[in-house]
């Protein structure tokens, strides 16, 4: 045998091996997740969901849909609490409103890439080190949520609160709109969206993006842009993940006040939340 046929075998043979694992890791990940699915969705977490503003105006369809996204979601993520215990309301009501966003846009299982949840009992405060001309300082400030990746942290505390009350402020509707807009690859303030629909989409959201910076930094005539915020300000990505906010908790008025922007969410969440909502 010659030294170029026994380097092929070799090759060959440590290519079907990989290719075997990578398949068998493939089936069982598969069979686990058909597992997952068949388990039957508890009549207590249903109690939870109820309890929302959103869940009690789903079709059946899409109530039967979500419970099996929340199931599947609640079972494949790691939720771990710092300070508090995770509970199963928590895991349902993040679930839900994670799930939510996604619900016209995937068939059972949302986040692909998301690991972990990290739950906080209150506010967070984190250390923030900046770098200038060499000068490292370093300063904390406080989050009521964060994500990053394959990571989202919570605080429990505005979160429970927020789900069972519109109160224009959603923070698991905002954290997991920055997780949307990661899909792509970017967190930009442009989530995966068709080539033909990107021009209308940078129009429209970065055109009351750049109005509302403006606003911000005269700090002056306000107007309409009261309804998003100086927050919304901070970037195009916080401006995202604002308005989407904005889109799950007032439609009505994101609607009356910012109708092109209320129809590039509509069209993108594939959802009508005015008619979601009452």
């Amino acid at each position: 045998m010659s030294y170029y046929v026994a380097l092929l075998l070799v090759f060959g043979g440590l290519g079907f091996t990989i290719f075997s694992l990578v398949m068998f890791f493939k089936i069982k990940e598969e069979k686990r997740l058909e597992k997952i699915l068949a388990l039957p969705f508890n009549e207590a977490y249903r109690k939870y969901l109820q309890t929302t503003p959103h869940y009690n105006q789903l079709t059946q369809e899409d109530k039967a849909k979500i419970e099996r996204s929340i199931t599947l979601f609640s079972n494949t993520k790691e939720f771990i609490g710092v300070g508090i215990d995770v509970t199963a309301e928590m895991k349902v009501v993040i679930a839900f409103y994670a799930c939510l966003l996604l619900l016209h846009k995937t068939t059972t299982n949302c986040y692909d890439n998301l690991k972990t949840i990290i739950i906080y009992p209150n506010t967070v405060a984190l250390d923030n080190l900046q770098a200038s001309n060499g000068i490292y300082t370093k300063e904390k400030f406080l989050i009521d949520g964060q994500s990053a990746n394959d990571t989202v942290i919570i605080v429990w505390h505005d979160a429970k609160k927020e789900a069972y009350h519109l109160r224009h402020d959603n923070v698991i509707v905002h954290e997991f709109a920055h997780e949307i807009d990661f899909m792509d690859g970017e967190i930009d303030g442009v989530p995966p969206i068709e080539n033909s629909k990107y021009d209308e989409w940078s129009r429209v959201l970065f055109g009351d993006y750049k109005k509302l910076s403006d606003v911000v930094l005269k700090n002056r005539e306000w107007g309409k842009y009261k309804l998003l915020g100086s927050y919304a300000a901070t970037n195009e990505a916080e401006f995202f993940a604002v308005v989407t906010e904005r889109f799950f908790e007032s439609p009505q008025s994101l609607k009356k006040h910012f109708p092109e922007l209320y129809k590039e969410l509509k069209d993108f969440y594939n959802i009508d939340t005015e008619n979601l909502v009452l």
